[in-house]
């Protein structure tokens, strides 16, 4: 029996029932990375926790009956300015090109590390420059925007409820605003959906001459045209709820004449790094990729589990203090839990009511690794509930993994388990304790647990981490 799934929805301020639109075709899209550099921490965070959404969602309705949207913004200002640097000879559309093949091609591998699903569907924003061309058409054509010195603006005023998510007046936006207004726009909020491109920028052909689309154009042109017009849930992190998501509404709801964009908005909170905001001038700026594979925090690499058990253990809208601490303590959990060959061996099982209990309830993490832990040791003690373990900790992505060790090791280490075995059988309890202490003191951990059809003894090893 799975349990209500309900959400908290950013646009609403409330947490309600979750009712798909179609229930054969359960529909979410979420902002994606902007591929001109490595990505960090605060970029981890959306891909982990919409990934468990992504997961939960395929249990709760089929995996065949959800499409993940998430795309990739490979035209920017900061692409072009790497571009610029990087590939100086190239022609400017095959230039930002190589940076964001490379960069993205770098961010697929990072986000698998930290056992992040591949979305369904991952558009790239270079090849919806038409469905762009053509929402801007018809916010022109039905007076939601207007061309002035070569742009094109959408005009905020022209929008009655312009504001609902962010809930800020548009009066406040314009008398809060920070920069001086252009002279060429109609109102200060008002913001670009196409720019004209010099002859050092890439661009492409469009009715107002050769030029680039705006940064929220393009969701609304990749949701349109993989999701549809409206669709379930949009997700990204909290920083893009103004001004991008609520730009994002605008022009979607103007251009198809919907009342929403989508039913569900849904934000995670910040990353704060040793209690501190991520700052590159500050040195607490930190990359997915230095964490997996360099000492650059707390002098050593981090397994992806590790990371990824880290995120878990604060609730995804609440922010989160990323630090050594956390670390050393999502990776001590590991530590007790059964490594993921042995959990996945056996018939396949449904989840624990727990786990999906507290994931239902708003994506409560918090409350599934705690259910979770509880299963394991359990699953320690009694290997028959090994499979529901493993299929309860698949939700969340964290089933964690033996490491690796060499075969000689190995067949040593089994043969000592054996023995230990045969001590135990014999009730010679002094030596098969010295087995043990010997394998601790390589750091090899024993488990002991029962089979549960024989009901004999069996032990399992582990490298500890």
């Amino acid at each position: 029996m799975s349990a209500t799934l309900r959400l908290y929805n950013t646009l609403t301020r409330d947490k309600t029932v979750f009712s798909p639109i179609d229930a054969d075709n359960v529909r979410m899209y979420v902002c994606g990375p902007t591929v001109y550099d490595f990505a960090h921490i605060g970029n981890a965070r959306p891909v982990i926790v919409f990934d468990v959404l992504f997961r939960l969602l395929g249990h709760v309705y089929g995996a065949d009956h959800v499409t993940y949207a998430r795309n990739i913004t490979d035209v920017d200002d900061k692409i072009n300015a790497r571009a610029l640097r990087d590939f100086p000879h190239l022609p400017l559309n095959d230039a930002i090109h190589a940076v964001t093949e490379k960069t993205a091609a770098q961010f697929h591998a990072d986000v698998a590390a930290l056992g992040c699903l591949a979305p369904t569907i991952e558009p790239c924003a270079t090849d919806n420059i038409a469905q762009m061309i053509e929402i801007i058409e018809k916010l022109i054509g039905n007076g939601h925007a207007y061309v002035a010195e070569g742009e094109v603006l959408f005009d905020t005023k022209s929008m009655a409820d312009y504001g609902q998510l962010s809930k800020r007046p548009l009066d406040e936006q314009q008398a809060g605003a920070r920069i001086a207004v252009d002279v060429h726009k109609k109102n200060s909020g008002d913001f670009v959906l196409w720019k004209l491109s010099s002859d050092h920028e890439p661009g492409w052909d469009s009715p107002w001459g050769r030029g680039r689309p705006g940064w929220h154009i393009e969701c609304s042109a990749m949701s349109g045209r993989y999701l549809g017009e409206v669709f379930d849930i949009h997700g990204g992190g909290l920083d893009l709820i103004f001004p991008h998501h609520e730009n994002e509404i605008a022009q979607s709801r103007c251009a198809h004449g919907t009342q929403v964009m989508a039913n569900v908005w849904m934000h995670n909170g910040f990353v704060q790094v040793e209690g501190r905001k991520m700052s590159k001038s500050d040195g607490n700026f930190i990359t997915i990729n230095q964490l997996l594979e360099t000492d650059a925090f707390g002098g050593r690499r981090w397994p992806g589990e590790v990371l990824r058990l880290a995120m878990l253990m604060t609730h995804y809208r609440e922010p989160i203090d990323f630090s050594v601490k956390r670390l050393e303590e999502a990776e001590r959990l590991l530590s007790k839990w059964p490594a993921a060959e042995l959990a996945s061996d056996g018939a396949a099982s449904r989840p624990a009511q727990t786990v999906l209990d507290a994931l239902s309830d708003d994506l409560n993490t918090v409350a599934a690794v705690q259910a979770l832990h509880a299963l394991a040791q359990e699953a320690n003690a009694d290997m028959s509930l090994l499979p529901v373990f493993a299929a309860s900790a698949a939700l969340l992505g964290v089933l964690p993994k033996k490491t690796e060790v060499d075969e000689a090791l190995a067949h040593a280490v089994d043969a000592l388990v054996a023995m230990r075995l045969e001590m135990l059988k014999a009730k010679n309890f002094a030596e098969a304790d010295r087995i043990r202490s010997e394998l601790a003191d390589k750091g090899i951990q024993l488990k002991d647990g029962k089979d549960a059809a024989s009901g004999e003894r069996v032990t399992t090893w582990e490298v500890k981490r």
